[in-house]
């Protein structure tokens, strides 16, 4: 029994309003890359559904930077360290590790001999330093400044020449190595958010809505783009064309404009929408690839040719993915995942992704299903179930259903049939509407199971016991049978076939049931080092799968526990989520790291 990693769906930028995004390119021109939480997102430009995310960082990770050799990377995080590791291994090897002040790190420059590196940001006592790579010795002083220092970037060509851009309203320019101060510039009452460095040795930084240029070697003012403006709002990135004649920048007035520079002239102006999130915080040139990143998240891939539509558009979480279930449409397999109010659909094999339209739930998605009927059925803490029907993808308000209490899961039955367990409650619905209501239980449901046959419910409380009810008509009816756990049920799902139970509790055991037999033990399942969160079964009914609070998913056989596959570190620095079979050997699951990962097994 083995497993391989098939596909990561990636979680998008982590983005503010009002603050740039770093969009980096590799020097090959084959990746990019940017930040989200603690990960490093590495993506192939021609084929984003390929991904590579770097979890080592124990903070939220705010640049990474390739170095002009592309054999490392060189990461920084909101405490103040720098990380460089390599990106020739699966593993990305730590190389070195640094912390050149302590505060966040906004912006990273390396040389062109990928020998020394720049950083900047929000220190206590400096706001930057340069040192050599391999030794942390310092090989000068980021000095004048007195405030945060936003950006910074480095001259390619000899005589190197460094530069900063600040809150403080100003430009600083430095000579080196080792790099001192010679120089400041102030043309503007706001403070200078993008500095960048063409191949030529042109400087530019940009105020608010201006973009100036400055000679590289003798910080000679040169002019501006676009004369008294460039944009409509203040600009959070540029990026040079290979040949340095053009340049794209990205603004929050919602559009990027290409740039000739020679000229100062805009040649093209690229329209991204007229919603807020349609603000534009990060822009990428990468060989014949223009990118831009929206305030939410997604990724543009711009269209020289029809400025007012991007060739693609990468979308997809950037936040915690609490839930996941999978359903075939067309013959082609679809995963749907739920991350805060919004459920998103992807492709399982192109990795595509949308979201269903209209306005949904109004707070966190708990859990989700899909019917018979092809509906997706969802519970959120906004005290509500909803039903989608998957052929339109359009929430509806007519599709709600009304809870007395927050629900915390829903199981979904034949004939219309799904069991809502909230807060003190079961709820019983029956083609969109409650139709039965458990109330004063004397214990706190916490999961449930719908047997396909449509007959029996199971429901785990916080008890550690597991009651069974039957389905009569439109009522529930306790059967008097409880079943016990090795303590809190934390989930719970019949097999498809209804032949076997399998709970999972916070003491970090699943325990399989077999229903034939009056639901007697058939085998308890050890393994995880914290609290199992997630369960869900494979097609053939022989297997199931198991994910929890230590990071590790365990593939089982029902009929022999030592016969397992254990996948360590599946989320790397988060839990998993949710677990959900495309097929008997292809396991999708998710994690608060807002990543799809589709693991094919040999089982």
């Amino acid at each position: 029994m083995s497993y391989e990693l098939k596909h990561v769906f990636a979680s998008l930028p982590q983005m503010e309003r009002g603050v740039a995004k770093v969009l980096a390119g590799d020097p090959k021109g084959n990746n990019f890359l940017y930040t989200n939480g603690k990960s490093v997102i590495i993506r192939n430009i021609n084929n984003p559904a390929i991904a590579d995310v770097y979890t080592e960082h124990p903070h939220q990770v705010i640049v990474a930077k390739y170095a002009p050799s592309g054999f490392y990377i060189a990461s920084g995080d909101v405490s103040g360290k720098i990380r460089i590791w390599d990106t020739t291994q699966k593993e990305h090897l730590l190389k070195y590790e640094y912390q050149p002040f302590g505060g966040k790190i906004k912006d990273i420059a390396w040389t062109e001999d990928s020998k020394r590196i720049a950083v900047v940001g929000e220190g206590r006592e400096k706001y930057g330093a340069v040192f050599l790579w391999d030794s942390g010795s310092s090989v000068g002083e980021i000095v004048g400044h007195s405030k945060v220092v936003n950006s910074v970037d480095i001259k390619q060509t000899r005589p190197y020449r460094l530069i900063t851009g600040s809150d403080d309203n100003c430009t600083a320019f430095y000579e080196g190595p080792p790099f001192k101060f010679k120089c400041t510039f102030s043309v503007s009452a706001a403070c200078c958010l993008c500095v960048s460095s063409s191949v030529r040795g042109t400087y530019l930084h940009r105020y608010q809505r201006y973009i100036f240029m400055y000679d590289g070697k003798t910080a000679e003012k040169l002019g501006a783009l676009g004369g008294a403006k460039a944009h409509e709002g203040g600009i959070y990135a540029v990026s040079w064309s290979p040949d340095s004649t053009q340049l794209i920048s990205a603004s929050g007035d919602k559009t990027v404009k290409l740039w000739d520079v020679a000229s100062g002239t805009a040649v093209t102006t690229f329209s991204l929408g007229s919603d807020v999130l349609d603000q534009q915080l990060g822009c990428l040139w990468q060989r014949d690839h223009l990118l831009s990143i929206s305030l939410s998240g997604f990724i543009n891939y711009l269209d020289k040719n029809n400025p007012s539509r991007p060739l693609r558009i990468i979308k997809g979480h950037s936040k915690a993915i609490q839930c996941v279930t999978v359903h075939k449409e067309d013959g082609r397999s679809v995963i749907y995942s739920g991350v805060c109010v919004c459920v998103h659909y992807w492709d399982a094999e192109t990795g595509e992704n949308e979201g269903i339209t209209g306005k949904g739930h109004s707070n966190m998605v708990a859990k989700m299903a899909v019917d018979e009927s092809h509906r997706l059925v969802t519970c959120s803490m906004d005290d509500s179930v909803r039903y989608t029907d998957l052929s339109k993808k359009e929430y509806s308000a007519s599709d709600l259903v009304k809870m007395d209490v927050q629900p915390k899961a829903v199981s979904v039955g034949p004939g219309g049939l799904a069991v809502a367990v909230c807060i003190g409650q079961v709820v019983l619905l029956r083609d969109k509407r409650k139709v039965f209501t458990l109330e004063n239980l004397g214990y706190e449901p916490e999961a449930v199971s719908v047997h396909a046959g449509g007959v029996t419910v199971a429901v785990g409380g916080a008890d550690g016991k597991v009651r069974l009810y039957s389905i009569q008509g439109n009522t529930l009816k306790d059967d008097g049978k409880v079943l016990e756990a090795k303590g809190p049920v934390t989930d719970m799902a019949f097999s498809k076939d209804g032949a076997f139970l399998a709970v999972s509790d916070e003491k970090k055991v699943v325990t399989i049931f077999t229903v034939a037999d009056g639901y007697a033990v058939k085998n308890d399942f050890y393994g995880h080092h914290a609290k199992i969160v997630c369960l869900a079964w494979s097609p053939d009914n022989s297997h199931f799968a198991s994910g929890g609070m230590d990071m590790l998913v365990f593939v089982w056989n029902v009929n022999d526990p030592e016969k397992r596959i254990k996948i360590p570190d599946a989320h790397r620095l988060h839990h998993v989520s949710g677990l959900a079979w495309l097929d008997k050997h292809t396991l999708v699951t998710t994690s608060h790291d807002s990543c799809v990962k589709q693991w094919a097994l040999k089982i």
